[in-house]
């Protein structure tokens, strides 16, 4: 930088007090610290302090408008234009334009001259010339932010001058002063710019085409002062044949500018309203643009023609956007979006994206050109397939006019499709690959039509709510009659007949068609939910489609459907369609909706599925009409209950039973109408599809029937050996032949060897011992033999087959009823997500938790995985995280606070903390239930025991007290479970489980804290003792367990924390096994934990005896300092002593911690070391070995150095050796105090001029016992300065007449902090009590 910045090495605060400085060279002192802050914060990174800083520095001069903080505000802001920091110089630069923006009256010549002199350009240094280069560069663009410099013409002149002598160091400050320059020539009048044409303008053509910045000149020039360019450089026509290629070079270089910032450069955007302007656009986007710029097969030249397509769209007329959008820009377009498909890759698209909805969005009174955009980009396709994706969100500008004839164009092209009027494109690598089956047609017209289609659904998913029913009704009627119809000869009365397809839809863009069907199905059937009343007459959605379905099925001379149903199926569609119109009288009824919704579901499922049997239900038509005109005769049985739910759930559970994903949706939408009615005995219908031992023993209702069971599970068979044929590809053949091999010995059974024996017998084959020298057997005995084995052994491949064939029955019948209960699993989360306030949702606890229990033991399979994973995600995500739950319990506190204990022991009896967690959290989640509940049973008992007295249980206070929730009986669960967690040898429970419920519920935090204290220290195990003191770490930091605690509760109880972790500490250093280090490591946590506790909660704790018990711990540590297992012990240990105030022992080698040796010298007053003043500590740090060694006198006291007796320094030394024998006095060296001296604590300070006298009798407490002023018992009188960082509340007189305390007291920080500002550790008064 070009000369030194004020202040900046240093803080002010520094300045001020540092007394080395021999004057005040800058003035600094005359200034408050508030004001100099302010230049500080301007540098910051942070823009939001940066403004801050800047309007109160503004404010601030404000108040004192002619004061000396002006001058010096801005010689602070122009020095800092040119600090080294490239990031401060902006910040300074905006400052300085707002500081001349609210002072008018200052001068901007004056300001440029300062600037000019502080960094002139001739005089600066080699080193220091791109700072000032900088400077000089900023402090213009000051003055032009400022908004003054085109009033000021003296200034507006030098300024240009200065720009244009800075545009010769291009190597260091590139093209910034030319664009400086033609923006700031751009803000100023005709006039003026008429005058200083001349001068910022070259003549010469080629030094105008040579760079951007020329050219823009020339083309500001040519916008606002045609007639004075015309005099100066001619006619020109910068779109000529030999112009051209310039252009095409100064375009490049533009590109290449603006690469990083990927924005469209000014001059680009100037020469295409220019081409307008002068009717030559076709010249500029044919020559320019597509035969220049695009060839240069450059990326950033390339975006510049993207980002020059999308400004130019709200500028052309519809004949010029057809032109352009078909020309090679969309196409090069339409290459880069099927390329960048990496994640590192850069993609235009979502800037194209904001170009196009710019334009849809201000042309919305012109459908004619939006239709014109959004034909074109669906129009550029790589073979086939568009590259805008089929969910573009630009389509939310469109007009309804505009909308309405992009639906016709797409289903035109649906029908018949013009691969010719389609911009086919190719990328590179499909280029070099030359593959023929990429250019077959039907393959093209497949990838056309799948994305027409979708694109359809998207419109109607994206604006259904904008969009005109009718519209919305034509392209569901489209879809529906494309997915299952076939026209067979137009008729007028079915619109969709009329144009027929010009190429068959074959079977795969079928079922592309009807997948997307459904999913508008499912859009469409959510609107009628949410708005009902924007359907004609308030009818559904899925109610006119079946009406247009049974149209299409009444008009079979024309239309047929591409699979013809049968007899059976058209007599279940005509009773549906009965039972619908009877249904649709009584729609307004919950019943009659939720059965009406599933009887139009099941019905165009038909046409997918082709399954009538559920659509014959018997049930499905009785329950859900029959009983309506029974009730009006009749009364329910129990109103409770309708039966119609329990029928409905029934349908449902066997809709979930076939192995098809739509009717999964189906039952899915539906149940989630019908579950706010949901009865207990409908619940349990689902429960026992979910309780395993039901579904282990028994065979279930709905998954075991005649012919579709043995469909569904052959469906499975097939699915699983799939499976199995994809899995074993990845399994070694050994394997294999060694798993036939066992399964072969483990298919021989005793029964089958005894008959082997016995044939082998029979036949005389088993020789023993005597038979060895009888003849062998002849061939009629040994064809015998072979028969009778061959028919043993054929019977026993039998029979190990049969039972083969058995044990792959029941797997593949276990496989199918884990997917019905992964299938029945969507019913529990629609209750749970829709309903999480019914009281039933409180019966899925067991069932849920009994599947995970299960699945943990038995979860090798993928399906068992599946249902786990599942199950834990409704249960942890959905039901115990919830934000809402019940609140109305009525009759049922008591056994849920019965299955709270019952949960809790569960708990502590899982084989492992996987399975104990999902307990545990469902006993917490009950205990907000009960916390958040209310019942009136539960408030009028308590009323009545508060009114007569009888309650001895104090009630809580504030809002823990809300609710039905005993925190007798929840406290005694809890205490047991964390006696047993602290007891127990290998318990499930873990220390986040606690940490959980300490958190939640602050209350019984309280009261299960005794116990957790008892359990520090005491003849548990060593591990069971670390967990304690970890969780009590973590727990006295939690602020919920704070606020359960009065003041003197809370000091209480930190007693008995340190007392507890004193007796812990007494065997520090002793640890022989791996738990007994652990319990030191965690107990000394906890001691700093506590340490942090009493310096924030300001609390007062006698610590004699543990400072006591770590001192004589320190000798241990020190022989095991070397160990690197107990490197984290050391560092906790000299954590906590450094806290107490100890200081470090010299002799004690390598115990004492790295960051205290650094820290130690200047946080901690050492004793050892000589009265030297800070500043030439700072100059380095000898080692123990090359320290000079202090002369100890006969009585004890240490004899100073030379240099400390030299009284020739003057008064100032004599005050700084006062002070460091003052601070050095506090811990006692070879020899201690008498037995009842007081000593003085280490944050007396000893600094003001009233105790010079005194601090000569401090500098010999140690060794002169009889020097004391005061008797045994008292401190020495305190004074304590007022300095910035203290906290002292206390007057010096107030200290002066209390009475001795204990030997060692934590005090509050506001009593015990020095008055250094760099001193704010914690202080501790040591004085000894009168006994």
């Amino acid at each position: 930088m070009g000369s030194r910045e004020p202040a900046e090495p240093m803080s002010p605060g520094d300045a001020m007090q540092n007394s080395a400085r021999p004057a005040d060279r800058h003035g600094l002192l005359k200034h408050s610290r508030e004001f100099l802050d302010f230049f500080w914060d301007i540098a910051k990174p942070e823009q939001e302090t940066r403004l801050a800083a800047t309007e109160k520095l503004l404010e601030y001069l404000r108040a004192r408008p002619k004061g000396s903080e002006m001058k010096y505000a801005l010689k602070r802001l122009i020095t800092g234009l040119g600090v080294g920091r490239e990031t401060a110089r902006p910040c300074y630069s905006l400052a300085l334009a707002q500081l001349l923006q609210s002072f008018e009256d200052l001068p901007l010549c004056s300001i440029l001259q300062q600037i000019q002199e502080k960094y002139d350009l001739h005089q600066v240094k080699k080193a220091m010339v791109r700072p000032a280069l900088f400077a000089n560069l900023f402090g213009v663009l000051a003055l032009f932010q400022s908004g003054r410099l085109v009033k000021d013409q003296e200034a507006l002149r030098k300024s240009v001058k200065l720009l244009q002598a800075l545009a010769q160091y291009q190597n260091h400050l590139q093209e910034q002063p030319r664009k400086a320059l033609v923006d700031i020539l751009s803000e100023v009048s005709e006039a003026t710019l008429q005058e200083m044409l001349p001068e910022v303008l070259s003549t010469n053509l080629d030094a105008m085409l040579s760079c951007p910045e020329q050219l823009e000149l020339f083309l500001l020039a040519q916008q606002k002062v045609p007639s004075r360019l015309k005099k100066l450089v001619g006619s020109v026509n910068l779109f000529s044949d030999e112009n051209v290629p310039r252009l095409v070079n100064v375009l490049k270089m533009a590109a290449s500018s603006v690469k990083k910032e990927r924005k469209l450069p000014a001059v680009a955007l100037e020469l295409l309203r220019l081409a307008l302007k002068e009717d030559k656009f076709l010249r500029f986007w044919k020559g320019v643009v597509e035969q220049g710029l695009l060839k240069l097969q450059f990326w950033p030249a390339s975006y510049l023609c993207f980002r020059l397509l999308g400004a130019a769209l709200p500028l052309l007329t519809k004949e010029q956007l057809q032109l352009v959008m078909r020309g090679d820009v969309i196409r090069h377009y339409g290459e880069h979006t099927c390329t960048a498909k990496l994640p590192n890759q850069f993609k235009f698209a979502p800037e194209m994206e904001e170009y196009v909805g710019t334009f849809l969005e201000g042309c919305r009174d012109d459908p004619e050109r939006q239709l014109a955009v959004l034909v074109a980009f669906s129009s550029a396709t790589n073979h086939g397939l568009p590259v805008v994706p089929t969910f573009w969100r630009v389509v939310r500008f469109l007009s309804p006019r505009a909308l309405q004839g992009y639906v016709a164009w797409l289903q035109g092209m649906f029908l018949q499709p013009d691969l010719d009027s389609l911009i086919d494109l190719s990328t590179s690598s499909q280029k070099k690959a030359q593959d023929a089956s990429l250019h077959v047609p039907e393959r093209a017209v497949f990838r056309l039509r799948k994305w027409i289609i979708l694109r359809l659904v998207s419109l109607v998913d994206s604006l259904h709510l904008e969009m005109e029913e009718a519209l919305t009704e034509q392209v569901a009627r489209f879809c529906l009659f494309h997915s299952f119809f076939i026209t067979k000869k137009p008729t007028s009365q079915i619109p969709e007949t009329r144009q027929q397809l010009s190429l068959p839809l074959e079977s795969q863009a079928r079922e592309a068609v009807s997948s997307a069907f459904f999913s508008l199905l499912q859009t469409l059937s959510t609107q009628f939910k949410l708005a009902p009343e924007q359907t004609r007459g308030g009818q559904p959605w899925t109610y006119r489609l079946v009406q247009f379905a049974d149209l299409l099925l009444n008009h079979s001379h024309s239309v047929t459907p591409v699979t013809p149903l049968t007899a059976q199926q058209h007599q279940a569609w005509d009773r549906m369609l009965q039972t619908l119109k009877e249904l649709e009288a009584a729609s307004s009824e919950p019943r009659a909706a939720a059965f009406q919704h599933l009887l139009l579901l099941v019905g165009i499922h038909l046409f997918k599925v082709l399954e009538c049997d559920l659509l014959g239900h018997p049930d499905l038509h009785q329950k859900s009409w029959g009983e309506r005109r029974r009730g009006s005769r009749t009364k329910a049985i129990d109103p409770q209950e309708p039966p119609w739910v329990e029928v409905l759930v029934e349908i449902l559970l066997a809709l979930l039973a076939q192995p098809s994903h739509l009717i999964r949706q189906v039952a899915r939408s539906v149940f989630g109408h019908v579950c706010s009615h949901l009865t207990p005995r409908a619940l349990q219908l689902i429960l026992d599809v979910l309780n395993p031992e039901t579904n282990e023993n028994e065979d279930d209702h709905v998954v075991v029937t005649d012919e579709s069971d043995e469909r569904w599970l052959k469906a499975a068979e097939d699915k699983s050996e799939d499976g199995e044929n994809r899995g074993s590809d990845s399994e070694d053949q050994s394997e294999g032949e060694e798993s036939e091999e066992e399964e072969r010995d483990g298919d021989v059974d005793q029964g089958f060897r005894e008959q082997l024996m016995s044939v082998l017998q029979a036949g005389k084959a088993l020789g023993g011992e005597e038979s060895e020298d009888e003849e062998e057997l002849g061939d009629e005995a040994m064809m015998a033999l072979d028969q009778s084995l061959a028919s043993l052994f054929a019977e026993q491949k039998l029979r190990i087959q049969a039972r083969r064939d058995e044990k792959s029955k029941l797997q593949k019948e276990k496989a199918l009823r884990r997917d019905f209960q992964i299938r029945v699993l969507d019913l529990v989360e629609v209750l749970v997500t829709k309903q999480p306030e019914n009281v039933l949702v409180l019966e899925l606890l067991e069932p849920l938790l009994s599947i995970i229990r299960r699945s943990l033991r038995s979860s090798s399979s993928k399906q068992e995985q599946d249902l786990l994973h599942k199950t834990a995600r409704i249960f942890t995500h959905h039901l115990c995280r919830g934000r809402r739950y019940c609140r109305d319990l009525g009759d049922r506190v008591e056994a849920l606070h019965g299955q709270v204990a019952q949960l809790v022991e569960q708990a502590g009896r899982q084989p492992d903390s996987s399975t104990a967690l999902y307990h545990f959290n469902a006993s917490l989640y009950l205990l907000r239930v009960l916390k958040g509940s209310t019942a009136e049973g539960r408030v009028h008992e308590t009323q009545e025991e508060l009114e007569a007295g009888t309650n001895p249980s104090p009630a809580p206070e504030g809002p823990q007290a809300a609710g039905c929730l005993d925190l007798n009986l929840a406290m005694r669960v809890y205490s047991s479970a964390l006696s047993s967690f602290l007891t127990k040898r290998h318990s499930p429970l873990t220390v986040p489980m606690f940490l959980s419920l300490f958190s939640r519920h602050p209350v019984l935090c309280k009261s299960l804290l005794p116990v957790l204290v008892q359990h520090v220290t005491g003849p548990g195990r060593p591990h069971q003792q670390a967990q304690a003191c970890l969780l009590l770490q973590k727990t006295l930091s939690m602020r919920e367990v704070r606020s359960c605690f009065q003041d003197p509760e809370w000091k209480q109880l930190i007693g008995q924390v340190l007392t507890k972790v004193t007796e812990n500490l007494r065997t520090l250093g002793e640890a022989q096994t791996k738990a007994e280090h652990q319990q030191a490591l965690s107990s000394l946590e906890l001691l700093n934990t506590v340490f942090r506790t009493c310096k924030h909660e300001k609390l007062t704790l006698d610590l004699t005896v543990l400072l006591g018990v770590l001192q004589r711990q320190q000798q241990g540590l020190r022989q095991g300092a070397h160990s690197t297992s107990s490197s984290r012990l050391l560092d906790l240990y000299w954590q906590a002593m450094k806290t107490l105030g100890a200081p470090q022992d010299p002799g004690g080698g390598g115990c004492c911690p790295h960051w205290l040796e650094k820290k130690d010298t200047k946080e901690i007053p050492s004793t050892t070391q000589s009265p030297i003043s800070r500043k030439r500590k700072k100059k380095g740090f000898l080692p123990e070995t090359k320290k000079r060694k202090k002369h100890t006198s006969e009585d004890g006291t240490p004899a100073a150095t030379g240099g400390s007796q030299s009284s020739s320094t003057g008064r100032k030394r004599n005050r700084t050796k006062a002070k460091v024998l003052a601070q050095a006095n506090g811990t006692p060296t070879t020899k201690g105090p008498a037995p009842g001296t007081p000593t003085l604590s280490p944050s007396t300070p000893a600094k003001s001029p009233k105790l010079r006298k005194k601090n000569q009798k401090l500098s010999q407490v140690n060794g002169a016992p009889g020097s004391s002023t005061k008797p045994a018992g008292q401190k020495q009188p305190q004074e304590v300065l007022p300095k910035k960082g203290v906290l002292d509340k206390s007057s010096p007189s107030t200290l002066a007449r209390k009475k001795a305390r204990p030997p060692l007291v934590i005090r509050s920080p506001s009593l015990l902090q020095s008055g250094a500002k760099k001193k704010n550790t914690l202080r501790f008064t040591i004085s000894s009590s009168k006994k």
